[in-house]
């Protein structure tokens, strides 16, 4: 039975969650790539005030595509999340609580997530139309001459995904290759 994430995220929610739980977020979550990352980082170098709010928030990688008629977005599959790795640091500092991607983190960032009581889900790569299905409604809120990669502002319902690295150190990946590296094949 999948567990409910309600946005923002609180530190009591974030500690009762482990590697390998399968989760269902719901509310809003903000959704931004490369591009938008860079920005928010140099914004944070700079000493600006940031775009949106992170105390508590969850960011979700991706660029939906134009969205057909009826829909909030076009499919919206996750992007590779090592590539947000460089910027994700100063995020957490600043209270980003969680992150929905794709594959594989930094020791870096693993280390900081555990820090800062933050917590990394996995979305399917692949099922992009299918995930645009969670999505309520979607709006631009900084960045948009990016495009694709501006910050958006996402409403989520039963947004499916499993928990892969927690606070307390677990990490999903590594558990998977203790447990199943070893069948032949």
């Amino acid at each position: 039975m999948a567990l409910r994430l309600e946005t923002p995220l609180s530190e009591e929610t974030i500690l009762g969650l482990r590697a390998g739980d399968e989760v269902r977020v719901h509310g809003v979550v903000y959704g931004a790539r490369d591009q938008a990352h860079f920005r928010l980082a140099q914004a944070i170098r700079e000493g600006k005030p940031l775009p949106i709010p992170l105390e508590g928030q969850v960011i979700y990688y991706v660029g939906p595509a134009p969205a057909k008629p009826g829909w909030a977005v076009g499919p919206a599959g996750p992007t590779t999340s090592e590539r947000m790795d460089p910027f994700t640091i100063p995020l957490l500092k600043r209270g980003l609580k969680g992150m929905i991607g794709k594959g594989y983190r930094s020791l870096e960032v693993k280390v900081a997530i555990r820090r800062h009581r933050a917590v990394y889900l996995a979305a399917i790569g692949g099922a992009a139309a299918l995930l645009a299905r969670h999505i309520r409604s979607s709006r631009v809120v900084a960045y948009p001459e990016l495009g694709p990669e501006a910050i958006y502002e996402f409403l989520l319902e039963d947004f499916p995904a499993v928990v892969v690295l927690d606070a307390h150190g677990g990490d999903l990946y590594e558990e998977g290759r203790r447990r199943y590296g070893s069948f032949p094949g």
